[in-house]
């Protein structure tokens, strides 16, 4: 929904009347939707208090101007006086309430789009935070009593967050993602303080072992893999790199000299440097090759361009063709960028990466909820083993806290010196 279609009765009244601009007819629609969505929460009906509140609220946020209120001021007065023509605000909240929600949640998860970009979180974080607001929309106006306005509150956090826990019982991880989701569109855009949260059902993770192979299932896994699969697999466990890490490998993050591979912005945004191993590096070369030459094949074809971190695209326009930037393990199809709408070669699919290590468990018969990570975690806990020092294991990782890396050590222990059994001992003292 653009802004053209926010309450086009208003617009057109708005219009029909001179009463302003057509240029600014769009944007005073847009203030009074925001301010039915803001009343929709507030149990008074004092409507000069709410305008005030609600200009409050509006002031207190940096990124809107003064000329940006004043004109929020003059859409509540034709909203209300001229549009509505006095009506009491108990009726403007019956009467407007569903289509005033639906304008205001399209703007408020546009605004959240905005926001989540320009704080540079990645677009997966994006595609989730945005899901779980209109998750979390639909479940206010669900549960809202006898069809009034449903309200948005640090209340209504709390009662979805209980309602994941114990109704849909979703994961730690999932339900904790659904909370931060919350937090930020709360807090960075409805410019809401979040309180009384200290009580909200929240997922405790408890101390969990990572599944790790042994070097034979390692091996078995691989026997069962060949071309970029097997490629990919090698340096998934020869890096330890997580799977994004992988996708997201650029030529030039390749330095074959030095035997190492560069990670860009992994978690947390941060940059690391980890092995590249020799036995897999003439098998990287030639494929690369190959790569290149598929490249080149996009260019001829007027395409070639892949998408550049942040805002490297303004700053180089054309670097996003050039060799160094293209990615190790492209996609087998051009596809639409869906932040530029750009035709594109993205990195190979995540999804085909983990159903081919999925393929290559079943067929190994590998007994375990082996996954793409579990090469990680293999890589870890078998270094350590080699006697490798963990602070250099949690280097090559990338863990911010030693205490993240220590949990390899409990599963290295528990493969290594694994104690006798008091059956086993007991069974061969029997004649």
């Amino acid at each position: 929904m653009g802004i053209k279609d926010t309450l086009p009765d208003f617009q057109s009244f708005l219009r029909s009347g001179k009463l302003a601009p057509e240029k600014n007819i769009p944007f005073l629609a847009l203030w009074a939707s925001r301010f039915l969505f803001f009343i929709a929460g507030k149990s008074h009906a004092d409507s000069g208090a709410l305008i005030i509140e609600f200009l409050d609220s509006l002031k207190a946020q940096e990124n809107i101007a003064d000329w940006q209120i004043r004109q929020a001021e003059e859409a509540l007065l034709l909203y209300l006086n001229h549009f509505k023509g006095g009506e009491s605000l108990n009726a403007v909240r019956t009467g407007t309430a569903a289509e005033a929600s639906l304008s205001a949640q399209a703007h408020i998860l546009a605004e959240m789009k905005r926001l989540l970009r320009l704080k540079h979180y990645s677009y997966r974080t994006e595609t989730a935070y945005l899901d779980w607001a209109r998750r979390f929309f639909r479940y206010v106006e669900e549960t809202a009593k006898d069809g009034a306005a449903a309200p948005l509150t640090s209340a209504e956090i709390k009662n979805y967050l209980g309602h994941l826990a114990i109704k849909r019982r979703v994961s730690s991880s999932t339900q904790n993602q659904a909370f931060n989701a919350l937090i930020f569109l709360f807090r960075d855009v409805l410019g809401q303080v979040i309180t009384g949260l200290s009580g909200t059902v929240r997922a405790k993770r408890g101390k969990k072992l990572p599944v790790v192979l042994s070097v034979e299932e390692v091996r078995a896994l691989f026997s069962n893999l060949t071309g970029s699969p097997l490629l990919i697999a090698h340096l998934l466990y020869g890096a330890g790199l997580r799977l994004m890490e992988l996708a997201r490998l650029r030529v030039q993050d390749i330095d074959f000299d030095a035997g190492l591979l560069i990670v860009r912005s992994g978690k947390g945004d941060k940059d690391r440097s980890t092995i590249l191993p020799e036995a897999i590096r003439e098998p990287l070369r030639l494929h690369l090759g190959k790569v290149k030459a598929l490249h080149e094949r996009d260019l001829a074809a007027g395409f070639g361009e892949v998408h550049m971190p942040d805002a490297l695209d303004r700053k180089y326009p054309n670097a996003g063709r050039e060799w160094i930037w293209q990615f190790v393990f492209p996609s087998a199809k051009l596809s639409i960028d869906p932040r530029s709408g750009k035709v594109r070669r993205h990195h190979a699919s995540e999804k085909a990466i983990q159903t081919a290590i999925a393929f290559a468990v079943r067929k190994a018969g590998i007994a375990k909820h082996a996954t793409v990570h579990t090469l990680r975690h293999s890589f870890a806990t078998h270094l350590l083993m080699s006697g490798v020092n963990i602070r250099e294991v949690q280097e090559l990782l990338g863990h911010k806290s030693i205490e993240t890396t220590m949990i390899y050590t409990h599963v290295m222990r528990e493969m290594q010196n694994v104690p006798m059994s008091p059956l086993d001992a007991l069974l061969k003292e029997d004649p």
